[in-house]
């Protein structure tokens, strides 16, 4: 199928009227979160003049994702609408908090911001489990297709409207966004009627046990196990490539460190195009081999900034972006399938978790070395690992194909 083609027809999941209404949500949320994601390290570096200020707001957000097993049992424990409707409003009071902020007060930007990253976790936790009762089988992909897309789509223009707004009228319009969206998109949640999975009876089961349950799942599930290690041993490697972005384009294409913009534009693109085509991809070649063609194409992209060739090097970025998001789609729909409805959370935080943490751990390492290798041999090592985890998932089995009946779920509505 065309891109041209895949644009003009409709994602199956569409049909679905609460899937709409959570997709109005989703736009909503991303809008806010999007803005604030590049202005909170803006802010850090103006408030106190230094480069190491502004990277530790990226570090306090990777940490947060360490609370991932606490969020995933909360996800399994309750109704997901209501916990993505009450998290919204805390999300909203939470970034409120900045409103008072100045240079002696900088610390309470970074516990904002760790909050502000636990409750990301959380909300995709749920959000994703609450799309698994939305959905059957066959319609998980362009769900998933769909919503990537927008997020995608969202990050081409809400940093570059969030920086706009920084700059003329302060960081605290920029707050006042974030913090509008959000409570938007509790108020939209609250028009999502959806029948939800019941929470399963936990018999004794500890807290500890019940949280780290979704690792568990994952590492006894015969397809849902060697992906996770695939696209964690990927992006895990994509650390490195975060950190060589500047020596690739100021030493390596020559040009000033502001074209950063302009390329990460250029990934989005991708990213864009390959959210949209995901679904029929999945469809032709099952979630494993997209995911194995995903990340062969992430390598491909890679390796482009090797050269000093702009071009090529933009090709490059336009091939991250593609590659990154059919791996991301397939994974989630792997894992969304193979897991239970009322093991979704954790398992999504688990997942999260396995794939955020060597990511973060592979930057710090990147950053400590860069002054003393050559940025290139970080390239080569992503690509490497890159291309050995797409080899991995080119022999994961397939699973069995998706099943065609829709669920009856959103038949009835639930309170609100």
């Amino acid at each position: 199928m065309s891109i041209a083609t895949a644009l003009r027809r409709r994602p199956a999941a569409w049909k679905h009227q609460p899937f709409r209404r959570l997709t109005a949500a989703w736009v909503t949320t991303n809008l806010g979160d999007s803005a604030l994601y590049l202005m909170a390290a803006v802010w850090a570096k103006d408030l106190t003049g230094s480069d190491a200020a502004a990277g530790i707001v990226f570090a306090v957000l990777g940490l947060s994702t360490l609370l991932a097993p606490v969020m995933g049992h909360i996800v399994d424990r309750v109704s997901r609408r209501r916990l993505l409707i009450i998290a919204n409003l805390v999300g909203a009071g939470l970034v409120c908090l900045l409103l008072p902020l100045t240079a002696d007060r900088f610390w309470l930007l970074y516990i904002v911001i760790f909050g502000y990253g636990a409750l990301g976790t959380l909300t995709g936790a749920a959000q994703g489990a609450l799309l698994r009762d939305m959905l059957a089988d066959d319609e998980l992909a362009s769900g998933n297709g769909l919503l990537s897309t927008i997020d995608q789509a969202l990050r081409l223009v809400s940093p570059l409207l969030g920086t706009a707004l920084y700059v003329t009228a302060g960081p605290l319009a920029v707050v006042a966004l974030t913090a509008t969206c959000f409570a938007a998109t509790a108020l939209l949640l609250v028009f999502v009627r959806q029948e939800e999975s019941q929470p399963e009876p936990r018999d004794g089961e500890s807290f500890l046990r019940s949280a780290l349950a979704g690792f568990g799942h994952i590492a006894r599930t015969p397809v849902l196990a060697p992906t996770t290690i695939a696209i964690g041993v990927a992006f895990g490697a994509t650390g490195l490539l975060n950190i060589a972005a500047f020596p690739v384009i100021e030493q390596g294409l020559g040009l000033p460190a502001a074209s950063l913009g302009v390329m990460v534009s250029v990934q989005g693109i991708g990213a864009v195009l390959a959210g949209v085509t995901a679904a029929s991809v999945i469809a032709r070649l099952g979630e494993p081999r997209t995911l194995a063609v995903g990340l062969t194409i992430l390598a491909a992209g890679g390796a482009a900034f090797l050269t000093t060739s702009v071009l090529v090097a933009g090709a490059g970025m336009a091939a991250v972006g593609f590659g990154v998001t059919w791996s991301v789609v397939a994974f989630v729909t792997i894992r969304q399938r193979l897991t239970a409805p009322r093991m979704q959370g954790r398992t999504s935080a688990a997942s999260n978790l396995a794939i955020n943490l060597p990511q973060a751990l592979l930057t710090l390492v990147g950053a400590a070395v860069l002054a003393v290798i050559d940025y290139r041999l970080l390239i080569a090592i992503t690509v490497l690992g890159v291309a050995g985890a797409a080899v991995s998932a080119f022999v994961v089995p397939p699973i069995p194909a998706p099943t065609v009946t829709a669920p009856a779920a959103d038949s009835e509505p639930a309170s609100p």
